[in-house]
């Protein structure tokens, strides 16, 4: 027999890859994967721009937000709106849209017999359903809130907007606006015997304002005496003026009017306004046209009597005589 011996094994030892190595296989799998798979790229910083003169008629400096687009020549005759114009798609439509307020009363509310939305505001928007259609019962009126305003405008889903709407330059940024058709001014509206003639007046007293209003601010820097007294809306201010809740309500000279109308014993003071609030109609920003129909329609209002005559019907009574405010043109689209 032969007699075998185990020889042991030796495996051999791993390798240790070099730096190199690793960085050469590295290379080549990256690679491979670059056809599924991109570098997030660094954004590089922006230069400042130069900043943009401003544009006749204001501009986007806004240098004066009263300022509208000027009319061109003489309003069509109705139902001979311009062919591709803004107005002669509502004509086709067969109705103007426009968004209204149905609880501001003398501006816009609903009659509680007729039905029908009336006052001061829904005149104007009247005049122009007249002025497309040669009927100013072609008109859809949708009652919408002061928040709803510059959305559905935005979106196209009203033609128009006339519910109280100030005009400024933060709102010209969204939207377009006609000339001036009713100067608004921050009053306040008390007891009758009363004498506030001014935010002085207030010290001491507790004065209501809708929650989110800019007047919270105006009684904190102009009457700090004054005690605020926040509320739903400007009817719930009146609800809490009646049951002694509060002394005083601060608004719109216009709505202010419209609450003392439902109360024999209170009245809107007689005093300079505290801030004004001219009041146009909101209109897409794109349908430059129609701005400028709409202020050929204010126009006609003021120099036929129609403006006049609408006034001494609603807002006369409460607030004494008023006139027509001049339209200011100027602006370029």
């Amino acid at each position: 027999m032969t007699s075998t011996s185990t020889a042991r094994v030796r495996r051999p030892l791993p390798l240790r890859p070099s730096l190199a190595l690793i960085a050469a296989l590295l290379a080549v799998l990256l690679s491979g994967c670059a056809a599924s798979y991109a570098e997030t790229p660094v954004p590089q910083p922006t230069p400042e721009p130069a900043p943009t003169p401003p544009a006749a008629g204001g501009g986007p400096s806004c240098d004066n937000a009263l300022q509208s687009y000027a009319p061109e020549g003489a309003l069509p005759a109705p139902g001979k709106m311009p062919a591709g114009s803004t107005m002669a798609e509502i004509a086709k439509r067969g109705r103007l849209i426009v968004g209204v307020s149905s609880d501001s009363r003398l501006l816009g509310a609903r009659n509680r017999t007729s039905g029908r939305i009336e006052g001061f505001d829904t005149d104007v928007a009247r005049s122009i359903a007249a002025a497309i259609f040669g009927d100013a019962n072609r008109i859809e009126l949708r009652v919408i809130t002061a928040s709803q305003r510059i959305p559905l405008l935005a979106d196209g889903e009203v033609d128009l907007v006339v519910r109280n709407f100030t005009i400024n330059c933060d709102r010209w940024k969204e939207i377009a606006f006609s000339a001036e058709y009713y100067r608004a001014g921050t009053k306040v509206l008390g007891p009758r015997g009363d004498a506030i003639i001014n935010l002085g007046s207030l010290d001491g007293r507790r004065v209501c304002m809708p929650s989110g209003t800019t007047q919270a601010a105006l009684l904190a820097r102009d009457a700090p005496g004054a005690i605020p007294v926040e509320a739903a809306n400007h009817t719930q201010c009146l609800r809490l003026f009646q049951t002694g809740q509060a002394d005083a309500i601060i608004g719109d000279d216009a709505v202010l009017a419209g609450l003392a109308s439902q109360d024999p014993y209170a009245k809107v003071m007689q005093m300079p306004p505290i801030t004004p609030e001219p009041y146009g109609v909101g209109v897409n920003a794109e349908n430059v046209d129609l701005v400028r129909f709409v202020n050929g329609v204010l126009e006609r209002r003021a120099a036929d009597g129609e403006w006049q005559r609408s006034y001494d019907r609603w807002l006369l009574p409460y607030l004494g005589k008023g006139a027509p405010p001049k339209p200011a043109y100027g602006r370029n689209p």
